[in-house]
């Protein structure tokens, strides 16, 4: 690792972010040096070979190909060390990137090479270092998901969860996808149903889920701000939660996909409630937290 053509200097990083370094070029070869220098070498190498022994005559074709490889493979390895660079500062100190499997490691270089905006790139940087920090947060099939989205399905979602309150986990309040709440973020019903169709959420237009048999009293979070909710009534405690929850992968990327709080959003939802007859408390005492305990979710 200590090349010239190093991308990285591993004396600069910490112990978690080296060893993540070393862990990712176990499981996919050194990014020390790039890939395609390698692959484009083994491939001219057998092409001399070939025509050594007179089976073809390389051509201007086979050099302008020879070409394409090289630029697509340089451009491949640009994005995953352009991606690996931004995962590097969010690497905590206690990380544990040697429990990272290998062929989850494989599985996610595969997608994110292809991966050029910007934008997207953060996103698939802030996986990587979500899985170093707490190995096993992201599945494969999350990074399956992930790979088959586009900017605009991502600032989509995101737009999504910003309406995200915490219930013992992140649950998108959505009431009426017809309210300008929603509407002036680009949530209505067919973005709504774009996000079931490709697996980040589930949406039942018809019925509001439910959180059921929760504790008499409780709280829920909104970018940290608390709201305090008492059922009226002991045997009815089931909290409405809207047309709309997250699915397993949703779950595990929204807490990456850069999801910020809407003005006016806790008025609403606190008038809402109201109007399902929940009591809404200014600011009484925190519960203890078993008084939060997230019941199952129903539709």
């Amino acid at each position: 690792m200590g090349d010239s053509n190093s991308i990285i200097n591993l004396g600069d990083l910490a112990k978690p972010a080296n060893t993540l370094i070393e862990k990712i070029s176990d499981a996919i070869g050194s990014i020390a040096k790039p890939w395609q220098i390698r692959r484009v070498a083994e491939a001219e190498a057998e092409a001399e070979k070939i025509r050594a022994t007179g089976e073809i005559e390389i051509t201007a074709l086979h050099r302008r190909a020879a070409r394409r490889f090289l630029m697509e493979e340089a451009k491949k390895q640009n994005n995953i060390e352009t991606i690996i660079s931004k995962a590097l500062p969010e690497v905590s100190e206690q990380s544990k990137p040697e429990q990272v499997e290998d062929d989850w490691i494989t599985n996610f270089f595969d997608k994110c090479r292809l991966i050029s905006d910007e934008e997207m790139q953060k996103l698939w940087a802030k996986i990587l270092a979500g899985e170093a920090n707490s190995p096993g947060k992201f599945s494969k099939r999350t990074i399956d998901l992930l790979a088959s989205l586009d900017k605009h399905d991502g600032m989509l979602f995101a737009n999504l969860c910003s309406f995200n309150f915490d219930l013992g986990d992140p649950l998108p309040l959505v009431y009426d996808t017809k309210d300008h709440i929603y509407t002036d973020r680009g949530i209505n019903f067919e973005t709504l149903s774009h996000l079931e169709s490709i697996g980040l959420i589930q949406f039942n237009n018809l019925a509001d889920y439910l959180r059921v048999d929760l504790n008499p009293k409780g709280f829920a979070l909104y970018f940290g701000t608390p709201v305090y909710f008492e059922f009226p009534q002991p045997s009815n405690r089931d909290l409405r939660l809207g047309k709309v929850i997250l699915t397993q992968s949703g779950g595990q990327l929204t807490s990456i996909c850069g999801g910020k709080p809407r003005e006016g959003f806790i008025e609403y939802v606190r008038e809402k409630w109201k109007s399902f007859g929940y009591k809404i408390q200014p600011e009484p005492e925190r519960p203890a937290p078993q008084e939060n305990a997230p019941g199952p979710v129903q539709p």
